[in-house]
């Protein structure tokens, strides 16, 4: 498992200029899944987006968790974090699940953040073409994967 997690002011995600999920301050995790995952993989990363201290507590240090600074998390599912350009100029996406092992395994690990955050957690539309609208506070942009933890 892949992910991309921005600290934002804000952010939404459309499809066909409808809103599907949007969050003011708080985390937007973009989520890519292998078709090998695990529930312990899904398990260790959402407690660690969850624990993660990137947001600034009062003197400015990142100190605090998403909890802690009482931001909300939008979770948006994304294939394309398994690109692999080693050859060519056309990506290839042949690590990342097929639609029919992802779509469960994205709806566990957001169940699974919603419990360990203790909100509810914003989606967009599994699949859709979606639009996705941030605003990166900082910037703050980390990259995680479960199989080569840091």
């Amino acid at each position: 498992m892949r992910v991309v997690i921005q600290r934002v002011s804000e952010a939404r995600v459309s499809v066909a200029g409808e809103v599907a999920g949007e969050i003011g301050h708080g985390l937007l995790v973009l989520a890519g899944f292998c078709a090998d995952e695990s529930e312990a993989d899904l398990d260790w990363m959402a407690q660690k987006i969850v624990k993660l201290r990137i947001f600034p507590d009062a003197e400015g240090v990142m100190n605090l968790d998403v909890q802690q600074a009482g931001g909300r998390i939008l979770a948006v599912s994304q294939f394309t974090l398994f690109a692999s350009t080693k050859k060519g100029n056309r990506p290839s996406w042949s690590r990342a699940a097929r639609g029919e092992v992802s779509q469960p395994l994205f709806e566990r690990f957001v169940q699974k953040l919603a419990t360990a955050h203790g909100r509810p957690v914003a989606t967009g539309v599994f699949g859709a073409d979606m639009q996705v609208a941030l605003v990166n506070d900082g910037p703050v942009t980390i990259v995680i994967d479960s199989q080569q933890p840091e």
